[in-house]
């Protein structure tokens, strides 16, 4: 198990009903996309957030990353909504 700080932003803080946390995750959590999956199994209101995974973007340590990449190493993962512009 590693230990990250989760922050989230937007309507993601707004649904799960928090800033940040300090979370214990699964070896098996090993991606950006693991981590998702692992969220929903957290409750209704990670589930809430994270209906569509898909357009839920993250940064690892500041640094935009993919669904794809690999969290080990990381000190803070952020979660946040696609951007909009006007």
């Amino acid at each position: 198990m590693s230990t990250v700080n989760l922050i989230y932003f937007s309507w993601v803080r707004e649904r799960i009903g928090k800033g940040e946390e300090t979370l214990e995750l699964p070896a098996d959590v090993v991606t950006i996309g693991d981590l998702l999956a692992h969220l929903k199994t957290l409750g209704a209101e990670y589930e809430s957030a994270l209906e569509h995974q898909n357009v839920i973007r993250a940064a690892i340590n500041q640094e935009h990353v993919d669904h794809g990449d690999p969290i080990a190493g990381a000190r803070e993962i952020a979660l946040f909504p696609p951007m909009t512009g006007g």
